[in-house]
């Protein structure tokens, strides 16, 4: 459908909202093997996920009708698979320009890809890319973002919400169109070719980077530096041994 809370050139121009999902992303993935046609930067949001997902598997729990939980369609043929973590870089940042907007100048970006502030998650986005040959066909971008919920479950000690941070309620239609139009304004960057612009800007909002901080590697638990970021997304880390890399899932964060 055509929508009017969207101002961009065409994210979210189609819009389809569900009262119930198990997951955005996947009615988007489903949505594309049946090849129903959709518009680049359609935008799938849902009232209420029954089973949100974060990286790797995780969980995203939300309560219904207090935050968002949307996904977005995008055609990144221009992007090579070797810099799929750009794109991860430019949907952080645009995430980070709304919480600017909000005031909350203090967010970081966790790596990958988590929202921070005050060393609480703030959203979280997950990317799931669609290959064609050694092109990126499709992306479907699930973002979760916590906004009007201000009681989680007692297991979650590390989370906020834009509520939590700033004491008041907010409409979750117009940030959605706020934050689409970030989205469109830094993936137009992106496309532009202007990477190091977007690296250097998501290095600067990296948590905890050139901080001494604690992790769980290698089986153990153990200080070291953020220093960098590769091309293809691995943390650099400065280590009692040296500079090692590491993927998703091969680091823990400890709080």
């Amino acid at each position: 459908m055509q929508n009017n809370t969207f101002s961009g050139l065409f994210i979210g121009r189609n819009l389809i909202t569900l009262k119930e999902v198990d997951s955005t992303n996947t009615f988007l993935k489903d949505a594309l093997s049946k090849s129903t046609p959709l518009l680049d930067g359609t935008v799938i949001m849902a009232d209420r996920q029954l089973a949100g997902r974060g990286q790797s598997g995780n969980s995203w729990i939300s309560e219904a009708g207090k935050n968002l939980t949307f996904s977005v369609l995008l055609n990144p043929v221009f992007l090579a698979i070797e810099r799929q973590f750009d794109l991860n870089m430019a949907v952080s940042l645009a995430l980070n320009d709304f919480f600017n907007k909000c005031k909350l100048q203090a967010a970081t970006i966790k790596w990958p890809n988590d929202s921070y502030f005050n060393n609480k998650k703030l959203a979280g986005i997950l990317i799931e890319n669609i290959l064609q040959g050694n092109k990126i066909k499709h992306a479907i971008i699930g973002i979760g973002l916590n906004v009007n919920q201000e009681n989680f479950p007692a297991n979650l000690k590390n989370v906020t919400s834009l509520k939590q941070a700033l004491h008041q309620d907010y409409n979750l239609m117009q940030i959605l169109g706020e934050i689409c139009a970030f989205i469109e304004a830094r993936y137009l960057q992106l496309k532009a070719g202007n990477i190091v612009r977007i690296r250097d800007e998501y290095l600067a909002k990296l948590y905890l980077k050139d901080e001494i901080a604690v992790f769980r590697f290698n089986n153990e638990i153990q200080t070291a530096v953020i220093r960098d970021i590769t091309a293809s997304g691995q943390l650099v880390l400065e280590t009692s041994s040296g500079l090692q890399y590491f993927n998703n899932k091969e680091i823990e964060f400890i709080n």
